[in-house]
């Protein structure tokens, strides 16, 4: 897989810091929806129980009003001619179109404030209402239907007249709708509102908005499946306009009739999408503030690797030249020395090239052991056969520590080549590192194994001092060697950090 740029990466890291954040402020935002959604399911409710309240105190007062007229005497005597101007008294306290009429058991009308001449009156057409009044003799209150003398929609609120324990007359009002039309109107919240008021069939009798439109049809279909289930209740519809609402209803027990109040959706989502919009809005406009900080610093830090690669490329033209001088400085020095002592120095400083050969490539940041291990026994063709073992962690040394393990490391191959398992065709060589648990101990060991017969040195030489001294004064720790009869071990200690 092919690594990413360094812009890409730090893009992204700005971006996986942004995102979360974006997505945990909109949770937010979308959690206080909801509950601005619970909030206003209750307070759709509660105003369908406060329009429930003022219509069933209308419906009594109209209801009580009735009573009295039924007291009159000369109503219960029959002398509906006086009862007129009583009848239009209790007419002028309502609005225009109110109509007050007494009916007998066979709904035949027997007295109406539309006209003196009830002669030419047809019956009632209501006659169930009529029938339940006579029966109960209780107050009535009807659903919608259309008077059989004004030719519309019409309510009524009927009250039995009781003389001698019997109900003789039906005292029948029908109120003008206006009066259900301006409660609502009093009692609407706002313009994204949608409040009715029904029969017990489902049918509006006053409505806001569009009452000339709304006034004589059902309930929307999606109401009208909900409305009966339950006295109170509160769920989702859709409106006659197809205006989708949370909608509450309120059923009352004094007439029957009910009170459906909804909250347009779109009033609740609105600020939902506002809020969400500003949201993402501000945090893409940050995530795009961020990337382009993050693309400039890309920018900077690419020229600094640039520079830094270009100084590294210098110092290692610098150290090459240096080795070079070096090398032709001993050549001419030693001219007089013996073959096997220069090809000895030529190696030692081979090692120290390796070494910084090693660390060029990992841009003087420091080398890994197994890496030191693999330069120095790549001359001997030996790295992957049976005659060599290594084993270990990965653990990084620092610079000055890489070169002095990999000059320990060549003088050790290099008695082993000579005096050593590599110096036959049957040994082998294990070379082992670990971390001591202390966690600040490198520990290295080289076994050999399968050489001649090992005998120690009478004197130490240049390497053996090498060994010694870069491993207390570089590596920061100790080296020792055993020569035992089947080969010899070398110990390396080296501090970590």
């Amino acid at each position: 897989m092919r690594k990413l740029s360094l812009p890409v990466r730090l893009a992204l890291l700005v971006a996986g810091t942004m995102l979360p954040l974006i997505i945990f402020a909109s949770a937010v935002i979308y959690r206080g929806y909801e509950k601005d959604r619970t909030e206003a399911s209750a307070r759709v409710l509660q105003t369908a129980r406060s329009i429930r309240t003022v219509l069933d105190a209308e419906a009594q007062r109209m209801t009580g009003s009735l009573q009295v007229l039924a007291l009159t005497n000369s109503l219960r005597s029959g002398e509906f001619d006086r009862f007129r101007r009583i009848a239009t008294g209790f007419l002028e306290q309502y609005p225009p179109g109110g109509v007050l009429l007494i009916a007998d058991r066979d709904g035949r009308q027997l007295f109406t404030t539309v006209t003196e001449d009830v002669t030419s009156l047809p019956p009632r057409n209501n006659h169930e209402v009529v029938r339940r009044v006579f029966e109960t003799g209780k107050p009535v209150y009807s659903n919608l239907f259309v008077g059989s003398v004004l030719k519309k929609p019409i309510l009524t609120v009927e009250v039995p007249v009781i003389i001698d324990g019997k109900v003789v007359y039906d005292i029948s009002f029908t109120p003008p709708l206006a009066i259900f039309q301006a409660l609502l109107d009093r009692q609407r919240p706002g313009a994204d509102w949608t409040i009715s008021m029904f029969d017990a069939e489902g049918v509006n009798f006053a409505r806001v908005p569009n009452p000339q439109e709304t006034i004589g049809k059902r309930a929307s279909p999606t109401l009208f499946a909900e409305m009966f289930k339950k006295p109170e209740a509160s769920f989702e519809t859709v409106s006659l306009e197809g205006v989708p609402l949370i909608t509450a209803v309120a059923r009352s027990a004094v007439t029957g009739w009910i009170v459906g109040a909804g909250i347009s959706q779109a009033s609740l989502a609105s600020p939902l999408w506002r809020d969400l919009g500003i949201t993402i809005a501000v945090g893409i406009l940050l995530l795009l503030i961020g990337v382009a900080f993050a693309l400039r610093m890309a920018s900077a830090i690419a020229r600094g690797e640039t520079l830094h690669a270009l100084l590294v490329e210098e110092l290692n033209h610098r150290v090459k030249n240096t080795l070079a001088v070096l090398q032709a400085i001993a050549s001419q020095t030693f001219r007089g020395a013996s073959k096997e002592e220069r090809a000895t120095f030529d190696g030692r400083l081979g090692a120290l090239a390796k070494a910084h050969d090693l660390l060029s490539q990992e841009k003087w940041a420091g080398a890994d052991v197994q890496d030191v291990v693999n330069r120095v026994l790549e001359p001997y063709a030996i790295i992957g056969t049976r005659r060599v073992r290594i084993s270990g962690p990965r653990v990084p040394l620092a610079p000055p520590r890489a070169v002095m393990m990999s000059m320990i490391l060549h003088e050790i191959a290099t008695n082993a080549a000579k005096y050593g398992a590599l110096s036959n065709d049957a040994g082998t060589v294990s070379i082992d590192w670990q971390v001591l648990p202390a966690g600040e101990k490198l520990q290295l060991t080289w076994v050999e194994s399968g050489g001649p017969r090992v005998h120690a040195p009478t004197r130490k030489g240049f390497g053996s001092r090498l060994i010694e001294r870069g491993a207390r004064d570089q590596l920061g720790g100790s080296a020792t060697a055993d020569f035992l009869p089947t080969g010899v071990v070398y110990t390396i200690d080296s501090a970590v950090a």
